[in-house]
């Protein structure tokens, strides 16, 4: 990780993950081709970052990061 014009900056850290799907979940899956995304891991990656979303987990998360950080910089 590096710091650039005070953001964070992360290097190499892309992750593969293999999944398994039933015929029928992948079905519903197809249907958001070209909605959520073009191929299927835009598809479940976008799937998943929504669910994130909708959960407020990603905002808990920010805003626990950036109180960690001001904590630390006093």
């Amino acid at each position: 990780m590096s710091h650039e014009s005070g953001l964070r900056v992360f290097r190499d850290t892309n992750k593969r993950v293999q999944l398994t799907f039933t015929k029928e979940q992948w079905k519903i899956l197809g249907e958001f081709k070209g909605i959520m995304g073009n191929s299927d891991a835009d598809i479940v990656r976008n799937i998943v970052l929504a669910w994130l979303s909708e959960k407020s987990i990603i905002s808990s998360k920010v805003k626990l990061n950036f109180e960690r950080e001001r904590n630390e910089q006093k």
